[in-house]
């Protein structure tokens, strides 16, 4: 199995580009940066842990995955109160977000057993 096959990773980049293409014309140049920053983070951590050799290794990846959907989550929240991300769409994203932090924590459970 690759990691092109896991639905996590999967989510996580639509995630990401539905991000990136809802910014696309956000002018506030350090916002657009740091939350599409933490929204490529995700899927990119993924790939990168579950290439690594070892079990342990993939799992702090995942840990780093996890943590930047939480950080997501915090900058929609954010995005969504001054205006930048219109409340249905940033709600929406908010909602995959955390789906996609169960779906890694489920992951780090498989790997840690």
């Amino acid at each position: 199995m690759r990691f092109e096959d896991l639905e996590v990773w999967q989510r996580a980049c639509r995630l990401c580009v539905d991000i990136y293409q809802q910014l696309n014309e956000c002018r506030d140049f350090s916002f657009k940066d740091q939350i599409t920053r933490s929204a490529l983070s995700i899927p990119s951590n993924i790939a990168e842990g579950y290439e690594r050799g070892t079990n342990k290794d993939a799992i702090k990846f995942f840990y780093y995955a996890r943590g930047s959907a939480g950080e997501l989550r915090t900058q929609l929240y954010i995005g969504i109160k001054i205006g930048y991300i219109p409340k249905q769409i940033g709600m929406n994203f908010k909602e995959e977000a955390e789906q996609i932090s169960k779906m890694l924590s489920a992951l780090i459970k498989a790997r840690q057993s």
